[in-house]
């Protein structure tokens, strides 16, 4: 066993959080991937990470750049509530009180699944459900700056947020029980989501384009429900929606 497997091992151990398999590895096709498959031989605690990935992705099959020295994170969650929406956004509420990103200043979301800063988005969140209870959830983190030419829209990272000397395996542990204490809200019925995602929201009360697979609106966003639906306000008045895309238009 490597030092840095070991050390992980000792950090969840301590939490009471030790998985029935735990894999680090330099590079993997997908994380996602590779929990899917240990799941079907029955094991019901699960993380994988990986330094880099070769077929990475985001939401709606979207590529997921994964250059090497960040964190791509898979994990498998189960729930008694029934998925939806909603999982992710405590997984990113979660995420931005993680001890190794206390103290730095203007940490957002954008709905539904990104870890966003004014500088660019610096993470993002992947839910991708297996049974109506269990859900694989992925989470990637640019710890270092990504190459201009290697990203598509405007990126950031942990490093240049502020957080000078990331501890990787230390953030990897934090990851990992951020995500089964966002399970632990979502069982406990999402309290107060809306205000407390409203307060890191990006773009809130902002003209946005949003993008759904039935054609595309513009509006004001004014935050979320506590049901998760993104509430945008257009000429008809206050429109609710649950799924797709959402960029800011730029003025």
């Amino acid at each position: 066993m490597d030092l840095e497997t070991r050390h992980l091992r000792q950090l969840l151990t301590q939490a009471n959080q030790l998985p029935e398999v735990l894999l680090l590895k330099q590079t993997t096709t997908s994380t996602n991937d590779d929990v899917r498959e240990i799941a079907r031989s029955g094991v019901k605690t699960i993380l994988v990470c990986s330094e880099t990935q070769t077929q990475g992705r985001g939401q709606h099959q979207r590529e997921w750049v994964s250059p090497i020295g960040n964190i791509y994170l898979s994990t498998l969650l189960d729930t008694r509530t029934a998925l939806d929406g909603r999982l992710a956004l405590e997984i990113a509420l979660n995420i931005l009180h993680m001890p190794s990103l206390k103290g730095l200043t203007g940490l957002q979301i954008k709905w539904p699944n990104d870890l966003f800063s004014i500088q660019g988005k610096w993470g993002g969140i992947l839910v991708e459900p297996i049974s109506p209870h269990q859900a694989i959830v992925g989470v990637g983190i640019n710890l270092l700056p990504i190459p201009e030419q290697e990203v598509s829209q405007k990126a950031t990272s942990v490093v240049q947020l502020g957080v000078q000397y990331p501890n990787r395996i230390q953030i990897v542990n934090e990851l990992y029980l951020a995500i089964q204490q966002a399970g632990q809200w979502f069982d406990h019925g999402c309290y107060n989501l809306a205000a407390r995602f409203n307060h890191y929201a990006a773009f809130i009360d902002q003209h946005v384009h949003f993008e759904q697979v039935s054609g595309s609106i513009e509006g004001v966003f004014k935050g979320i429900s506590n049901d998760g639906a993104l509430n945008l306000l257009t000429a008809q008045g206050i429109e609710k929606v649950y799924q797709g895309r959402l960029r800011l238009v730029e003025s």
